[in-house]
């Protein structure tokens, strides 16, 4: 059964107290809704070290950033000194599936559709959603959220059997962000744990993408764009995942990740000048409308 008690927002010390401050002030869905702006600015960095530095080589240079973001604020050596067995291997399984996770988004990318890749991402977050519903409101809000994801993601399928074993491994590990991220947050571990996590997905990371990341190193342009990366995709998002699971049950934080085709499309609007289709202004209400009709088991 999903724990429904209220955490306290997961900060970490070293963030100082004013920051502190701002993150239980605030709504967890106003993180929710920064970390679902930059999930998408992060891709849009990343199409710029593609042909440069390949699919893998752009999954090292992400999270190795990351991971030297976090190293100086969490100190994760001194969190897994301090935490007991059963956390250590909390963050241990943590920090495997960012590693894995991210390595397989993109290597899904590479050969799909990112349309394709979203819709069978978010077909585990349907699940963990359903787990969680305790009444028929919630169980009606949810259908209409998805809904409203159905029309606003042009899903095509593909033959390609390798891309979509990459895509639903993704899919999968998604899920263990979700179950295992809401873990790490509502014991009280918060950031530092997700800097510990991310210190372990560098590790696991190490030996894959190294040789073709190298090509970064020696163009400032690429370096800063692997910077921008792991900055907008693995620090701001996860940050504020962390301040929205800790407040959040685990099946309203994956039933508000049906929001994410709606960032893409505003980000599209403002960024790339794309105006939606009369569809996918349907679609938009209809999430919407899903989102906000859902009452928190905690609430």
């Amino acid at each position: 059964m999903e724990d429904r008690t209220q955490a306290p927002a997961a900060v970490p010390a070293l963030a100082g107290p004013a920051f502190g401050k701002l993150a239980t002030s605030l709504p967890p869905h106003v993180w929710f809704g920064v970390s679902a702006v930059f999930h998408y600015l992060g891709p849009a960095f990343a199409v710029l070290l593609f042909p440069h530095v390949g699919v893998l080589g752009m999954a090292w240079l992400r999270i190795v950033t990351a991971a030297l973001a976090f190293a100086p604020l969490t100190r994760p050596w001194t969190v897994f000194a301090r935490a007991d067995r059963p956390t250590r291997l909390l963050l241990l399984a943590f920090g495997a599936c960012l590693g894995v996770m991210n390595c397989s988004f993109y290597l899904a990318l590479d050969r799909l559709p990112i349309s394709l890749v979203a819709a069978i991402e978010f077909v585990g977050t349907i699940g963990v959603a359903l787990v969680g519903v305790r009444s028929p409101r919630n169980l009606a809000a949810l259908a209409v959220a998805v809904t409203g994801t159905l029309l606003l993601i042009d899903v095509k399928w593909s033959s390609d059997p390798i891309g979509l074993f990459w895509a639903f491994l993704n899919g999968a590990l998604f899920v263990g962000y979700i179950v295992l991220g809401h873990r790490v947050a509502r014991a009280g571990d918060g950031i530092a744990g997700l800097g510990a996590a991310m210190a372990v997905a560098f590790l696991i990371v190490l030996p894959i993408g190294f040789t073709d990341a190298l090509p970064a190193f020696s163009a400032p342009p690429l370096l800063i764009a692997a910077i921008g990366v792991g900055i907008c995709s693995s620090v701001i998002p996860y940050i504020c995942d962390q301040l929205a699971m800790s407040r959040l049950p685990r099946s309203s934080f994956a039933l508000m990740l049906s929001l994410l085709p709606v960032t893409a499309t505003l980000i599209g609007v403002i960024v790339l000048r794309q105006i939606p289709s009369p569809t996918d202004c349907l679609g938009i209400a209809l999430v919407v409308a899903g989102v906000a009709f859902h009452k928190p088991a905690n609430a």
